[in-house]
């Protein structure tokens, strides 16, 4: 056999094997390898991170409960993730799981019940968390700033990260004026740079409910926001991530948050100053966009530090709070 022909068969080879494992043959695990095609972005699927033994591990929501993934691959062996970053990361066969899951409902000792599981953040490991600020009209206005002429950006970092029944320890941080912020969270599942808004949901994996907790002592410390914005804790996802398909317009959805059982902010997606795919189209322009990359998109209006001064009292230790975002479920935290 001469070299070209060993050169091409032994690359022929390596990119099968390395289409198999989700890999991209000759760079192995990319952050860039996920959903490449359309076809390959999850349908009908609401996934959750369950924290076993400090350890997180993928579930499925059914009608019956949540299916333990990692259970199940191990007892029916589909070569199916395990992890929602093995899945945004497209690791495994992301295919199997729709088979997975259909198994795994009918029986009873792979599938848990949903009151019982402990959830981590349903991303748990995203390269960019951007946050959008003043993205709704109405809270512009209750803070006295003018509707932003273009998407207000800053971030947070993994460690602020939590899930659904997370307890955030605000007494450990050198701040005293918490409030909350309930927002839509849009989870990347292909990388984008440059795209166009025509074209900007394609790209979506899926949604889930947020809440940018924040200090705003520390965010009115300086100009630039990010101390107020970082702390541990301080930006719970969950408790699904809801798929693409299953939220057509994301921008007509409910959203309200409670604090110990008060609703303090009632509205809809609808009042965004820049939509969905306005704020997809314009981060691309800026930087790439990768799968598993979360993005704030905002907060309504409600929040604690658009009361007029003599009537903000500011959340503390014990606080419980309940965000609900239509078709995304609930996300109960306490503070402590």
């Amino acid at each position: 056999m001469n070299q070209r022909r060993r050169t091409f068969v032994t690359t022929s080879v390596l990119g099968g094997v390395a289409a198999v494992a989700g890999l991209r043959p000759g760079f192995g695990p990319s952050r860039a390898s996920a959903a490449a095609a359309g076809d390959e972005l999850p349908r009908g699927l609401t996934f959750v991170t369950m924290r076993t033994n400090g350890e997180a591990s993928l579930g499925i929501k059914t009608d019956r409960g949540i299916v333990d993934v990692r259970a199940a691959e191990a007892a029916l062996k589909l070569r199916a993730p395990t992890t929602i970053d093995a899945v945004l990361q497209g690791r495994g066969d992301l295919k199997a799981l729709p088979r997975l899951v259909e198994r795994a409902a009918a029986k009873s000792s792979l599938v848990v019940a949903e009151d019982s599981v402990k959830f981590g953040p349903c991303v748990t490991n995203p390269e960019k968390i951007i946050c959008v600020g003043l993205n709704y009209r109405k809270h512009a206005a209750e803070t006295g700033n003018p509707v932003p002429k273009t998407p207000i950006l800053f971030n947070k970092y993994n460690n602020a990260l939590t899930g659904h029944r997370g307890v955030v320890k605000v007494s450990q941080e050198p701040a005293e004026r918490f409030d909350y912020e309930i927002e839509l969270v849009i989870v990347l599942g292909k990388t984008a740079r440059n795209v166009s808004e025509a074209d900007a949901l394609s790209y979506v994996f899926g949604y889930c409910t947020g809440n940018d907790l924040s200090a705003r002592d520390l965010q009115s410390r300086t100009s630039q926001w990010m101390l107020g914005k970082t702390f541990d804790g301080s930006g719970p996802v969950g408790p699904y991530l809801v798929s693409a398909d299953q939220v057509p317009d994301p921008n007509a959805l409910k959203l309200e948050l409670k604090v110990n059982g008060e609703v303090r902010q009632s509205s809809n997606t609808a009042d965004m100053v820049f939509d969905c795919k306005a704020l997809i189209a314009y981060i691309s322009r800026h930087m790439t966009l990768r799968p598993g990359d979360i993005i704030f998109t905002g907060t309504p209006e409600g929040v604690i530090s658009g009361y007029p001064k003599d009537k903000q009292v500011w959340l503390k230790p014990g606080d419980k709070i309940a965000a609900s975002i239509e078709k995304l479920g609930t996300q109960e935290i306490t503070l402590a």
